[in-house]
């Protein structure tokens, strides 16, 4: 069975994104893929899907059309709304044609996953859905009017149900990183100022990097290098001293020293820190970095905990109710 997901509303940097493209970086291809990963496989995990729209602070909104989806929701700290129900940020629901789903910025985090159950019937890029805005690869940003094809498989809940995932609960906990691959290129003392800072995400900041504000990090051997591969995470050192935290849309290669390399368990974390929001780092060795992945990812394996929700109180059932249990008389 087939139906449409119709998109009634998108703000800027809402996009369709799957696991990413990769095995082609040696070709100059970037891989894209979602900003948070341990959120996106929340949502497509919960869902049945094969990928997400991943909606960013503008918000989102959405219909459905010919059948009724299976809805999963995953990320930060978003306002979700069915039909004006207010939601917690991890859910999953049906979304039937006369309902409509509203996503809004909430107190934290930037980025937000809203998985459908089934098949996007979309076909690949350079053997992936996902979009690179910049180079113009894969699906082109979604927008008010869009309407996007599944092949629906998975049948949805009969009521929304919340999500309990800790591993997207949000921490004012260090991010963890590895130093290097460049750390040679940085006197020890700049290495210490690099970890013992305040630093704050930058106005400049998309999918590409995170531009990190506080002091300027020197370099002892000159910012130049041999171009090498960047991976997700990477903190480039350019010649003005100002760190970049490199991202999904990453460019492949990179001629600045990079002091450091935030481990996987962390990205997520970095990724949904908004513009202007503060961070500190924590450097570890290869086997606590190891060990966090590993705990990271047996988490999601293990699939996030379904609980169904509150009854919804509204003017009317409390109206049909009788919530008067008794008259007393003051003066008795």
């Amino acid at each position: 069975m087939s139906a449409r997901l119709l998109v009634e509303a998108a703000g800027p940097g809402v996009t369709i994104q799957d696991e990413g493209r990769f095995g082609l970086s040696r070709y100059g291809v970037t891989p894209a893929g979602p900003m948070d990963f341990g959120a996106y496989l929340t949502a497509t995990r919960a869902a049945g899907a094969d990928s997400a729209i991943e909606v960013s602070l503008g918000g989102a909104a959405f219909r459905a059309e010919g059948a009724t989806l299976c809805v999963a929701v995953a990320g930060g700290e978003f306002d979700v709304r069915l039909d004006g129900r207010p939601l917690p940020a991890a859910c999953l629901l049906p979304l039937a044609p006369e309902s409509r789903l509203v996503l809004r910025a909430g107190p934290l985090g930037s980025w937000c996953y809203v998985a459908i159950g089934g098949r996007l019937d979309l076909a690949p890029t350079l053997g992936a859905r996902a979009t690179h805005a910049r180079s113009g690869l894969g699906p082109k940003p979604l927008a008010a009017g869009d309407a996007l094809r599944f092949t629906v498989a998975a049948p949805p809940p009969l009521e929304p149900l919340g999500l309990t995932a800790p591993w997207l609960a949000s921490s004012g906990a260090p991010v963890r990183l590895l130093l290097g691959p460049q750390a040679d290129y940085f006197a020890p003392e700049e290495i210490e100022r690099f970890l013992n800072a305040r630093w704050r995400i930058g106005a400049r900041s998309d999918r590409m990097a995170y531009r990190l504000e506080g002091p300027a990090i020197r370099h002892a051997r000159g910012h130049d290098i041999v171009s090498d591969g960047v991976a997700m995470g990477a903190i480039q050192i350019p010649g003005d001293g100002a760190p970049l935290a490199l991202l999904a849309d990453r460019q492949p290669t990179g001629g600045y020293p990079k002091i450091a390399t935030v481990i996987g368990a962390d990205l997520g974390r970095l990724a949904q820190l908004r513009p202007g929001e503060d961070l500190s780092f924590r450097a570890v060795d290869w086997d606590e970095a190891v060990a966090a992945r590993r705990a990271f990812f047996t988490a999601i394996e293990t699939g996030a905990t379904r609980a169904p929700l509150p009854a919804h109180v509204t003017t009317e059932s409390l109206l049909a109710e009788n919530l008067v249990g008794g008259v007393v008389n003051a003066r008795d």
